[in-house]
């Protein structure tokens, strides 16, 4: 990741929880023939002293070949983002731009055993159910032939984190009365995801004049 200005970088364990916090992303790894990627929910632990994100394929996807315990394998995480118009600002003569949130974990993937499937099911279950205001649903509840054969189709795979990468792009570098004049835009956006933006942006600069709190 190309981090554009040291105040946007977002520190290791911050990075981690972010995206522990989405548990949702974009895996890449290359073949002969160039990138490949699928998306995917994930889950992060840390076992042995090592990050560890699991994930899991269908059977048939080409990436699993790849994870052959040699090759590496790129994580992708996004947040929210929002394009910033240049008459946004309060000073003249700025340019448009978007602002966004997102992580990059990197290292080496391996393939787990068939034996790991229903474990894996039943870990990325209860955090993806959590979220959720609801009693939460688990694997047990499935019939069981059919949960034998859905747990049967996948296969998972372990990428053993070695870099964490991190930018938080929310103007930290423009002055207060453009940061401000931003933020009050994105807090009266009708997208949930600028509003959140939004209150990030008013969260790192308190005390200011915001039109909404």
């Amino acid at each position: 990741m190309h981090v554009l200005r040291a105040q946007f970088h977002i520190e290791t364990q911050r990075a981690l929880e972010f995206a522990a916090a989405r548990g949702f992303g974009v895996i890449v790894a290359a073949d002969e023939r160039g990138p490949r990627a699928s998306h995917v929910p994930f889950v992060l632990t840390e076992r042995g002293g090592n990050t560890v994100v699991q994930i899991h394929f269908t059977a048939k996807n080409p990436l699993v070949a790849l994870a052959d315990g040699s090759r590496r394998f790129l994580l992708i995480v996004t947040g929210d983002d929002a394009y910033v118009s240049n008459d946004w600002y309060a000073s003249r003569d700025n340019v448009s731009t978007w602002l966004y949130e997102a992580v990059h974990l990197s290292g080496v993937a391996h393939l787990r055993g068939l034996d790991e499937n229903r474990g894996h099911g039943d870990a990325l279950l209860a955090v993806s159910e959590a979220r959720l205001p609801k009693e939460p649903w688990d694997l047990a509840q499935m019939e069981p032939g059919k949960r034998e054969s859905m747990l049967a189709a996948i296969r998972v795979v372990d990428l053993v984190v070695d870099e964490v990468e991190g930018q938080a792009k929310l103007n930290q570098h423009k002055s207060d009365a453009d940061h401000v004049a931003v933020a009050d835009r994105l807090a009266r956006s009708e997208e949930s995801g600028h509003r959140r933006l939004a209150r990030k942006m008013q969260a790192l600069r308190q005390g200011l004049g915001y039109e909404m709190p």
